[in-house]
């Protein structure tokens, strides 16, 4: 059974620095793309930051800088610190396993809440 379970997520103020966690279990981590996602409240899932088997990593233009995505295949975690937090970034942060083998494996977590208000 397969299970990606995130945490960290809360409250902060703008300009506040989070970072969350995604345990995963019940797959061979380290071939898997490890992804962050998020929902804001009326618009569509967008992709945040990508970190591959081979630990290429990429940003959405929003979170250049800011954002840093990371990965320990040992503890089968994939982390995102997040730092200089807007208010846009308010959403629900998705962690999401990918790999193509055979098949296309797909899994995600449950999301956390990731709210930046004043």
């Amino acid at each position: 059974q397969v299970q990606l379970v995130e945490s960290g997520g809360g409250l902060v103020q703008p300009g506040g620095s989070l970072r969350l966690s995604c345990v995963a279990s019940g797959i061979t981590f380290s071939i898997y793309d490890m992804n962050w996602y998020r929902q804001a409240p009326g618009k569509q899932r967008e992709l945040v930051a990508i970190i591959t088997s081979g630990n290429s990593i990429r940003y959405v233009d929003a979170v250049k800088g800011r954002f840093t995505i990371s990965r320990d295949n040992a503890k089968n975690t994939v982390y995102l610190q997040m730092n200089s937090l807007k208010l846009e970034d308010t959403a629900v942060y998705y962690c999401n396993a990918y790999a193509y083998t055979n098949t296309r494996k797909n899994y995600w977590g449950q999301g956390t809440q990731v709210t930046v208000s004043s």
